[in-house]
Parts: C-alpha cells; sequence; structure tokens
C-alpha cells in the first residue's frame, strides 16, 4: 500500500512541487506511478476499494476460465487506477480540480458497473 502525502505539506496538491519519490513507487527497480495525493481520503477509499475488488475479479475470473468476465474486472482495475491517477496523464502535469474531476468521473464509471451488474 503506497503512503499518503502529509495535508500539512506545502506541497499538498499541487503537481510542480512535487518530488520523484512523491511521484513514483520502485518496486523491483520499476517506476510505477503514486496515488495523486492530492485526492480527498473518502474518494481515494472508494476508487482502492473497487480496484481491490477488480483484482479479484481477475483471479477468479481467470481460474474459471471466463474469459468475459477477466474482460470486465480489468476494465474494473483501469478505471480505478485512472481514477487515482496511476494509469494516463501524469497526475503532477494536470491542475488539481482536473485531476479530481477525472477521479469522480472514474468512481460514477464504477458504481454504474455495480448498479447494471
Amino acid at each position: 500500500m503506497t503512503e499518503r502525502a502529509d495535508p500539512d505539506d506545502a506541497g499538498r496538491g499541487s503537481g510542480a512541487g512535487s518530488t520523484d519519490e512523491e511521484r513514483w513507487l520502485v518496486v523491483g527497480g520499476r517506476r510505477w506511478p503514486r496515488t495523486d495525493p492530492s485526492l480527498p481520503d473518502d474518494v481515494v477509499a472508494a476508487l482502492k476499494s473497487h480496484l481491490g475488488r477488480g483484482r479479484s475479479g481477475v483471479g477468479a475470473a481467470k481460474r474459471r476460465g471466463d474469459d468475459e468476465a477477466v474482460a470486465r474486472a480489468r476494465e474494473r482495475v483501469g478505471l480505478a487506477k485512472h481514477g487515482l491517477g496511476e494509469r494516463g496523464p501524469r497526475w503532477w502535469d494536470e491542475p488539481e480540480d482536473a485531476r479530481l474531476a477525472r477521479a469522480r468521473e472514474a468512481l460514477r464509471s464504477l458504481d454504474a458497473l455495480d448498479a447494471s451488474g
């Protein structure tokens, strides 16, 4: 699990003031974008819940050999990761209001998946 930035940090919510350590998680020598630290905790928690369910769904569907369910679960993972800022445009290159709008739109799309499925 990635650590969240301290809300009292001067750079919170400002992509321009963030450092490489705040932007990237390094695992096995490979860099992965971190979650956008400017997102509200409730939005992050909801997106991470969807992310966990999506990842679990991928594994379960693979074990069943259900390719359609794998695709649906991967869609959930992708939407959650885009909302968190871990995929798509680099969050530190975008204004904070655009990042929050992207996260909220991803959450609406994910909630709609629950309502339709």
